[in-house]
């Protein structure tokens, strides 16, 4: 799969880290915070892994990072702009330079594999004749080229997982989460699917997967950022610890 993005198009500065959490707190209404005084950082071109136990905030910090939700207190710049200050009008093209895995994998069932993964592309208002042939590269290269034409309800959990990847990086997004993307699959698609993961760094783009397969974290060699009661101990490469962790 080629990547061909610069600067000027992505509007990045090539200096700095591409996301940044300053003393972030969240809580949901008037509940106790589930984040609690997370501080890091992630260089372009990162790749890492998010773990901890159920209910540590994983899939919390990557709702406030896709800007499903935002934090009840401290400061987060994405592409070295604080996203508080960021007007509403500019959030949608903020957004498509995120992509998303979900758990769940959002596909629609009524629409063929080849139109799931374009329909981000259709919703920008391109033409079929403009994103055909990138999306049959796309699906070939998760290894669903000779089913691209099934819908959803037909193909296997790690069939369906590949699909959600390639739709969440149909638009070549600069940071790409995935939140528990092995969770229903066996070891052998788990692995299949984390090399997906590592081409993608290759080509540039900031990875970021919340995870409780321990084994896959291990194998994987990537460093760590562990969530424990809302608060974050970070290992590794690239990141900015916590004080006092």
């Amino acid at each position: 799969m080629s990547r061909n993005r610069d600067a000027a198009s992505t509007g990045e500065s090539p200096a700095g880290p591409i996301l940044r959490f300053d003393g972030v707190g969240m809580r949901y209404g008037r509940a106790a915070e589930v984040l609690r005084d997370v501080n890091f950082d992630l260089a372009p071109g990162s790749f890492h892994f998010l773990t901890g136990p159920s209910g540590a905030g994983k899939s919390s910090l990557l709702k406030l990072i896709y800007l499903a939700e935002r934090p009840s207190r401290g400061t987060i710049e994405m592409f070295g702009r604080d996203v508080e200050a960021v007007a509403l009008a500019d959030r949608p093209f903020l957004r498509r330079r995120i992509g998303v895995v979900f758990q769940e994998f959002r596909l629609l069932d009524h629409l063929t594999a080849f139109d799931n993964v374009a329909l981000p592309l259709r919703i920008e208002g391109g033409k079929p004749e403009s994103y055909r042939a990138d999306v049959a590269e796309l699906l070939a290269w998760v290894g669903l080229k000779n089913r691209m034409h099934a819908l959803p309800p037909t193909l296997s959990g790690g069939e369906k997982q590949r699909l959600a990847i390639a739709r969440a990086v149909v638009n070549r997004p600069d940071i790409l989460l995935a939140d528990e993307p092995t969770g229903n699959v066996d070891d052998a698609h788990a692995l299949r699917i984390l090399k997906l993961f590592v081409e993608l760094n290759r080509l540039g783009t900031t990875v970021l997967i919340a995870s409780h397969d321990e084994d896959l974290v291990a194998r994987s060699g990537q460093p760590v950022l562990h969530l424990d009661k809302g608060r974050l101990r970070a290992f590794g490469r690239n990141v900015r610890q916590e004080p006092g962790a």
